[in-house]
């Protein structure tokens, strides 16, 4: 009868510390794009087969903490799916203010304190989607960061990844396809 109540009561315990973990949790950080969804096919005017535009993209669910954010777009199957041998680097930017809820299409104005990093073309801004061979999955990634970060010399997606390092608060990433227009 004892060992039974113990067990009760360690069970009412855990349930309840359990509960009290769920409602402490704040929502999980998400990202989208009213363009396409996950592991979706990204439409021809994101790509180089239309305008090259950058896809719209919200966040939500940002940790408390935040200071900055951080987004890396980027395709682990260059330059082939079949046979990968590089991660071409499409968009990076970093220091996007907390506040921005996401970037619309074709983004010309970055929010204020926004920086720009290079991609593989060794040029700042968004590189759309041109694989050679093969569908390609493109990778959106968004960091929220627990600080602003100084200007990155020189500003690549590993000098960005080495300054994140220890500050990262949480992240959501969107997986988008293409293949290239014949």
């Amino acid at each position: 009868m004892q060992k039974a109540t113990r067990a009760r009561a360690a069970l009412s315990l855990a349930l309840a510390a359990g509960l009290a973990c769920a409602t402490d949790r704040s929502p999980a950080m998400e990202l989208s794009s009213s363009a396409f969804g996950h592991h979706a096919d990204i439409p021809a005017l994101n790509t180089c087969d239309g305008r090259d535009q950058s896809p719209p993209l919200a966040w939500s669910g940002l940790p408390a903490g935040t200071k900055s954010l951080a987004l890396i777009v980027d395709d682990p199957d260059a330059p082939d799916p079949a046979a990968p041998k590089i991660t071409w680097v499409h968009w990076v930017l970093y220091n996007l203010p907390p506040d921005a809820m996401g970037l619309p299409a074709g983004v010309s104005e970055l929010p204020p304190g926004t920086r720009e990093g290079l991609n593989d073309w060794k040029r700042t801004g968004y590189g759309g989607p041109c694989p050679p061979i093969g569908r390609h999955r493109y990778v959106h990634k968004l960091y929220a960061l627990d600080t602003v970060l100084p200007a990155l010399q020189p500003p690549t997606k590993a000098a960005l990844e080495r300054a994140m390092h220890g500050h990262v608060l949480g992240h959501a990433e969107l997986v988008g396809y293409y293949r290239k227009q014949r």
